[in-house]
């Protein structure tokens, strides 16, 4: 593809700023593979990422249908060409893939590839992985025209690029990991104060039911209905903290249905009213999904164990490229600039990194006997 320096360089920028808008390691591979194929004009790209037993944690692929894909088989060992870029961590440029002594052939289903342009993605001595591109598109259908050392170097550009982008990756992945391993923390913590305090009174009420049936039966029967009570506030503290410890299927649903869904088993298990409306918001991008979710998850545990509010109304609306998610209570409200709460102030300092961290802003409104209202708002993608 002929490009004038002032149309490459746009390419370059866009190719660079669609990177750096990922925080999904996922999401940041396929955007590598995609940006390198349109930008050197290739017919295939494809990145793998290396485990440590001889094959690749990851391997993404762009210029391949699906079915391809599925009918090539397992990911490819690190072998031949793959191997050699691995460990010799150097570019490898060639008019013809398959003239190189070190190819080992493909799978029968593999597309057909001649020229051949790899470059690993280094962090300082690390290998993150190793970037190919194969078949540069000709201008000619008689073709034959190949990389050359000006894609090298275009490469080599965004390659320095995508181990920035996919380091971040990594450490947002890791970050949220711990993160994630606080919150497990914390609700095992409630379900152990919570859960464990009711089942204890369950135990000494029916206890003192049994020593009351055969002298004082109407006794009894109001410590069994104590039970019976125990039991069922018991059930309900049970379902709520096995609801947010439960995985999420945004994958699968997306973030309108599983807010749904949360919402809905929320008010089943609460004396309060939980209402949730969706208004006009598209899929976004996984990571500000997750965090929507979380912190409507953080906000409605609020609301509904701390607030002792009557009605908890969610919304989630379009905003721009983005979306603002808003949940509203009219319990007893609190002075933000004066939090007491421990477990509440720890709530918001957790919302408001999630919003930040994927480029979003959290606030509060709130007053003592007005109820609360926490709106986040992301910028899309």
């Amino acid at each position: 593809m002929s490009q004038g320096p002032r149309s490459g360089l746009a390419a370059v920028s866009a190719a660079l700023l669609a990177m750096s808008r990922h925080l999904e390691v996922r999401d940041v591979l396929k955007t590598i593979v995609a940006s390198a194929r349109e930008l050197l004009d290739a017919q295939y790209a494809a990145l793998g990422v290396p485990d440590d037993h001889g094959g690749f944690a990851q391997f993404v692929v762009d210029g391949v249908s699906d079915a391809q894909w599925k009918a090539i088989g397992p990911l490819p060992r690190q072998h031949g060409i793959l191997a050699a870029m691995l460990r010799e961590a150097r570019p490898e440029r060639l008019a013809d893939v398959r003239d190189d002594p070190r190819f080992e052939g493909w799978p029968s289903a593999h597309p057909d590839m001649s020229d051949f342009l790899g470059l690993p993605i280094r962090d300082g001595d690390e290998v993150l992985g190793a970037l190919f591109l194969a078949n540069k598109n000709c201008p000619k259908p008689s073709g034959g025209c190949g990389f050359t050392e000006d894609d090298e170097d275009l490469l080599a550009i965004l390659a320095q690029h995508a181990a920035i982008a996919l380091t971040n990756a990594r450490l947002y992945e890791r970050s949220r990991e711990l993160t994630i391993a606080e919150e497990r923390s914390r609700l095992a913590h409630e379900l152990h104060d919570a859960v464990s305090q009711k089942l204890f009174s369950l135990r000494l009420t029916a206890q003192a039911a049994a020593t009351l049936v055969d002298r004082d039966p109407a006794r009894a029967k109001g410590e069994l209905q104590q039970v019976a009570a125990l039991a069922a506030e018991a059930a309900d503290e049970l379902r709520a903290a096995v609801v947010e410890l439960r995985p999420t299927a945004l994958d699968e649903d997306g973030l309108i249905a599983t807010l749904r869904t949360h919402i809905q088993v929320l008010d089943r298990a609460h004396s309060a009213r939980v209402t949730f409306d969706s208004r006009g918001v598209r899929a976004l991008p996984a990571a500000q999904e997750g965090a929507l979710l979380r912190v409507a998850q953080e906000a409605l545990h609020n609301a509904l164990r701390h607030s002792g509010a009557a009605r908890v109304e969610v919304t989630l609306a379009k905003r721009g490229p983005g979306a603002a998610l808003r949940v509203t209570d009219d319990g007893s409200g609190f002075d933000p600039t004066a939090v007491r709460s421990a477990g509440r102030h720890l709530g918001l300092v957790s919302m408001r990194d999630r919003a930040s961290g994927v480029g979003g802003r959290l606030d509060v409104e709130s007053a003592p006997g007005k109820g609360t209202t926490i709106e986040m708002e992301v910028p899309g993608g």
